[in-house]
């Protein structure tokens, strides 16, 4: 099995990939509440389930809120409520309010989006230098659990080290072992305010360029032609797509310019 994904050019852990499953219904709600957010990130439940009823559907806010849960999509006004945290998880401050990014490898960030699927979702989590808008490493994963987080971190690592690494607030950034391994690499660990998407905006603008750009107009059946789809797309993103925010420079271009001790 391993030479046969080798040959094919996939990762050895998609041929053990199983769609998480909903009704057909519920796939359909999520769609919608995905391209909804990605246009209004301060919807929460309630915005959001107004709007649906008034595309003609049928659902309350409890489903909304389930479904939302399940996306992992929350909206980024601040709350006077907020999750407990697990207590033996530290939480670390924003280090990057009112911070000049100069120069590649100053501060990376990642995080972890939906992708809709005709029968299923799976998640993608992606790591992105923020001055060059590279992405260094990019997985899949059929659930929320931490593993693949912690992978496509040791990814980008390979690349070389950040000053600072931005993440929000979620159990998978705030566990253990994702924070032991960049205190190892020596990295300056910030997170989001709870509540507060925008203090890692530009993962957020990749989310919505992957979706306009190549989720959404492909609408790929199954997690192998997924992940070749986005292979294609990242490959095109760091190496073809110009950038308005760069001067219409190529993420690559000003990637390569970045310190020759890192």
């Amino acid at each position: 099995m391993r030479r046969q994904c080798e040959l094919l050019g996939l990762n050895r852990s998609t041929w053990y990939y199983q769609l998480a499953e909903e009704s057909l219904e519920n796939l359909r709600w999520m769609r919608m509440i995905d391209e909804q957010y990605l246009l209004r990130p301060y919807y929460g439940s309630r915005r959001m389930t107004t709007w649906l009823c008034q595309q003609g559907e049928t659902i309350n806010r409890k489903r909304v809120q389930r479904l939302m849960r399940l996306m992992g999509l929350e909206s980024i006004c601040p709350k006077p409520r907020t999750t407990q945290r697990c207590p033996e998880h530290r939480v670390f401050p924003y280090l990057l309010r009112n911070v000049e990014i100069v120069r590649p490898d100053h501060v990376w960030s990642t995080d972890i989006t939906y992708v809709p699927m005709p029968r299923g979702f799976m998640y993608l989590t992606a790591v992105i230098d923020w001055h060059s808008r590279y992405v260094l490493a990019w997985q899949l994963s059929n659930s929320l659990e931490g593993t693949f987080c912690v992978e496509v971190l040791e990814a980008a690592l390979d690349f070389g080290r950040p000053e600072i690494f931005n993440t929000d607030q979620g159990v998978q950034y705030t566990a253990a072992n994702f924070i032991a391994r960049l205190e190892a690499a020596g990295v300056a660990i910030s997170m989001d305010g709870r509540g507060r998407a925008l203090d890692n905006v530009f993962i957020e603008r990749l989310w919505r360029s992957v979706k306009y750009e190549c989720l959404y107009p492909q609408g790929y059946e199954t997690v192998t032609r997924l992940e070749r789809g986005l292979a294609e797309y990242f490959a095109f993103y760091n190496h073809e797509r110009p950038h308005q925010g760069l001067a219409n420079r190529l993420p690559v271009e000003v990637y390569r310019e970045r310190p020759k001790n890192r």
